[in-house]
Parts: C-alpha cells; structure tokens; sequence
C-alpha cells in the first residue's frame, strides 16, 4: 500500500486539515500518517483558539513516521510558525522525501489568520524549492508575489513568478476570485489550465486541504502531476456536489462520496 504523510494542522468539526487530509487519503485508498502542527478549536463558523505544536514536537512526529515507514508524497498544510517550517525542511531534506505537495494555507475559510508575519517568507525560501507543487489560492498567490489577481491572465503571471523564483510547479486556484472554478498549473515554462464548473454550495470548507491531499495521494499512486490534478480536481468537485449539509457556517465536503455503497 502507498503511504502519504500530512504534516498540517487539526480540526476539532473535522472538516478541514488532518481530519480532511486522512478521510481523503482513506478514499483513495492510501495510508496515511499524520504530524500535527497545531491543535486548533473550530467549526464551520470559524477558529476561536489555537494551541501550536513546539518545533521540537513536531520534528519528534515526523522523525517517528519517517524512521519506521517511509511514505510515497507528504502534504503540508498549516504552519504557524517560522520555527516549525525550519524543522519541516529538516526532516523531509533527511528522509529525502518526494511528490511534496504545499499548500500554503494563511488564511482559514471563514478569515482567520493561521500563519504569523515572517512565516511565509521563510516558507517560500526553504520548502517551495522542493516541493513538487504548490497550490495557492488567489488570496495566497497576492499575497507571496505582491501581484492583483483578478483575472486568468493575472493567474499565469503569479504563478510564473512563482514557478521561476522557485524552481517548482504551482498550481493557481481560481475559486476565490475568478468567475469559474478552473486552475491553472505552470511548470518547466508552461502551462495547463483545469477547467471546472463553479458549484452553487456554500460547504467549502476545507477545500484547500482536501485538493492538496488528493493530489499528493494521486502522486503516491504513480500518476503524472497533470492526471493527479485532474483526479483531485473531480473528487473535490463530487464531494462539494454531494450535498452534505453540516453545521450553521461553510460546512464540510463529503469526503466519502466515492466509497459510499
């Protein structure tokens, strides 16, 4: 069986973050393993508490995962901290880890900030360079460029500057701010455009986390970065097209749709 790290923050409602990344690894059929890099108090209507894992703990984590069972793709999600991203870019350069998938989450869904002021900087200078992909939002894509982002065009040019300062494939996601949910990838100089259809459903939560995962499990499973994209792009869209209707605020994606009987 293929194995995939998450290395990302906790839910407590179980819709985004660890939770969200194993329930999709769990439907693609991968085994997933987990180091935590905060405890957070949230639901659907937001994050009202957050109780960060020390490096050293976190570093502890992976050490455990990777000595024992080496994994096929990792995902980092959350991060709070410059001191944490230090510690990650130790333990994945020593296990020589492959098919990284980074989504630089800074911004919960409901608007709370989940990432301090120097951590992106740091971020972007010790593990972009060696992830396979990244997977930034519109908002998170203005805000590692400096650039506006408001149309396609707009798109590729953020994640071109990225691509070329980094020396690794980005995937722009379009949901945010573009009138359809199509993404756009460049990588080694070119680019691919997903298309997708904008769903009318305000259950997104956890949507980020979820894409990211999936990618990294089609990584796991020996697909290219093109299928993979394609694959987590239609399980994300199915999940959010399900329907499942939870709590009062953005509620949770139906992270079982393709395993129901």
């Amino acid at each position: 069986m293929k194995v995939v790290l998450s290395i990302a923050g906790s839910d407590s409602s179980g819709g985004a973050g660890i939770q969200a990344d194993l329930k999709t690894m769990t439907a693609h059929k991968v085994y997933g393993m987990t180091a935590i890099t905060a405890l957070t108090a949230q639901n659907t209507t937001g994050v009202t508490a957050i109780l960060e894992s020390t490096p050293e703990f976190l570093g502890q984590q992976i050490e455990a995962c990777l000595s024992d069972i080496p994994c096929d793709a990792a995902k980092i999600g959350m991060l709070p901290s410059a001191d944490q991203v230090r510690v990650v870019h130790e333990k994945l350069t020593k296990f020589k880890v492959k098919n990284l998938v980074l989504d630089p989450v800074m911004v919960a869904t409901s608007g709370s900030s989940l990432m301090k002021d120097e951590t992106a900087e740091v971020m972007a200078k010790l593990l972009f360079p060696i992830s396979r992909v990244i997977t930034p939002n519109i908002p998170e894509a203005q805000a590692l460029t400096g650039l506006s982002v408001s149309t396609r065009e707009d798109m590729e040019k953020a994640a071109k500057e990225l691509g070329d300062t980094y020396g690794c494939a980005v995937l722009v996601k379009g949901g945010h701010s573009i009138e359809d949910a199509c993404d756009v990838l460049y990588e080694e100089g070119e680019f691919i455009w997903f298309n997708g259809k904008r769903i009318d459903s305000s259950n997104t939560h956890g949507t980020g986390c979820t894409l990211s995962s999936a990618i990294a499990s089609n990584l796991a499973l020996g697909k290219s970065l093109t299928d993979s994209i394609t694959s987590a792009k239609k399980y994300v869209a199915d999940a959010i097209e399900s329907g499942l209707n939870l709590g009062k605020g953005s509620g949770p994606l139906d992270h079982m749709v393709n395993i129901k009987s």
